[in-house]
């Protein structure tokens, strides 16, 4: 099954807790702080892997999450890193935020990888946060929960040359006739329902070739295959465009099918074409070669006759179509990888919601889910951090009243504007 977009969630390993412990040795009865921090999170990875080339394994498999860092544990030891996890995708992939849309990145080269999800950060043990004045603290941070996203991912097949042409115009015969692979092949139109890659060995050369299903007017707005498959055109680096010999109108296929790839993507109608008239096996279509050469020409065209069926001509139209490929320069990418833009951690927003204060911050939420509420001391640190970011100053200037509900990421707290350090 051929499948070229897919949906998937993406979580970073959460990182792993910190502990309170102590000392507790012979002849030391008052043992110093000892509780170890915990280890980070694995990262989520997509990795460009050869042995792909749809997105067909996702339609089984949606939910990829790294390993949990391990807790800390007495005597200061530190928790054990979690594993990264690496999803494999095919090479041509473009990753997106499925949310936003924002572009991430895309993997083309084989073992490319691109990080989507960061696993967190380990909570610290006690040993931390002993300091002068506070010899024995009894507090500890939860690990940092994983970044998670869902991702929207879209191939686009990469090939040296793209075979274009209507329906029916014999481009899967011709694909078989060069290649190993094998499509779909029979006469009537819309036969090929995917895409087909394959190789052909050209004077040495080695060049990967697909077999892009036909194109009709009205296939940049969906009709017909439409746009699903258009979007593989994008990546080929030379066009072969075959016309159907027993079409009524060759010349009008050939304008047709230039004026959707322009409709859908202007930069295609600058990639160079090499035209084949095919079907010169049968005698009707060989009759009116002449004509239709000759209509070519006046527009600048000089297609080549073939028989994809029989192979004539068949190598004289790889050869132009490669010794084209070779002074071609190298494969560009589309879309630079994005720039990482500094975030604000200390900005916060606060919305008054019948269920509660509702305050929403990358570092504010970050810290309430690393607070270990089960210790008095770290409600107090964290209420500290409250006051040093200004949340508690903004909360009781929107009027926040004693018993109200305040609720930061999954934590659920009951204001106190009498908060006892």
């Amino acid at each position: 099954m051929f499948k070229d977009r897919a949906k998937i969630y993406v979580k970073g390993g959460d990182g792993g807790n910190g502990v309170v412990a102590f000392r507790r040795e012979k002849f030391v009865p008052r043992g110093g702080p000892a509780g170890g921090s915990g280890g980070k999170g694995g990262d989520v990875y997509l990795v460009a892997s050869p042995r792909h080339n749809t997105l067909a394994h996702f339609a089984y498999k949606v939910h990829f999450k790294a390993e949990q860092g391990k807790h800390g544990s007495g005597s200061n030891k530190q928790g054990a890193q979690g594993k990264d996890l690496e999803v494999p995708v095919p090479p041509g992939t473009e990753v997106y935020d499925a949310e936003t849309g924002e572009f991430l990145g895309e993997l083309l080269e084989p073992g490319e990888r691109l990080l989507v999800a960061q696993g967190g950060r380990g909570g610290r043990g006690n040993y931390a946060f002993r300091s002068s004045t506070n010899q024995a603290p009894r507090i500890a941070e939860k690990g940092e929960p994983g970044e998670e996203r869902w991702l929207r991912l879209e191939l686009k097949l990469i090939a040296d040359i793209g075979i274009i042409g209507v329906p029916n115009a014999g481009k899967s015969t011709l694909l078989s006739h060069v290649t190993r692979a094998k499509p779909k092949i029979a006469d009537y139109p819309f036969t090929t329902l995917a895409p087909n890659l394959g190789v052909a060995i050209i004077d040495d050369t080695d060049v990967v070739l697909a077999d892009i299903p036909g194109l009709i007017e009205g296939a940049h707005q969906g009709v017909g295959l439409g746009d699903d498959f258009l979007r593989h055109v994008e990546r080929t680096r030379v066009l072969i465009h075959l016309l159907d010999g027993l079409s009524p109108d060759p010349i009008g296929d050939f304008e047709a099918v230039n004026q959707e790839l322009e409709l859908f993507n202007p930069e295609l109608a600058d990639k160079p074409q090499v035209v084949g008239f095919n079907k010169m096996d049968l005698p009707e279509v060989r009759e009116r070669w002449p004509h239709i050469r000759d209509r070519l020409a006046a527009m600048g065209v000089e297609a080549i006759p073939i028989s994809a069926a029989t192979g004539e001509n068949v190598e004289t139209l790889l050869r132009r179509a490669v010794a084209i490929l070779k002074e071609l320069p190298p494969l560009e990418r589309k879309r630079a990888l994005p720039v990482i833009r500094p975030v604000d951690e200390d900005a916060f927003t606060i919305e008054k919601t019948p269920e509660g204060w509702v305050v929403r911050g990358k570092r504010i939420e970050r810290a309430a889910a690393m607070t270990n509420w089960d210790y008095y001391e770290a409600a107090l640190r964290f209420h500290r951090i409250m006051e040093a970011m200004g949340v508690a100053q903004a909360l009781e200037e929107a009027s926040i009243q004693d018993g109200d509900t305040v609720i930061i990421g999954n934590v659920e707290l009951e204001w106190r504007s009498d908060f006892d350090y």
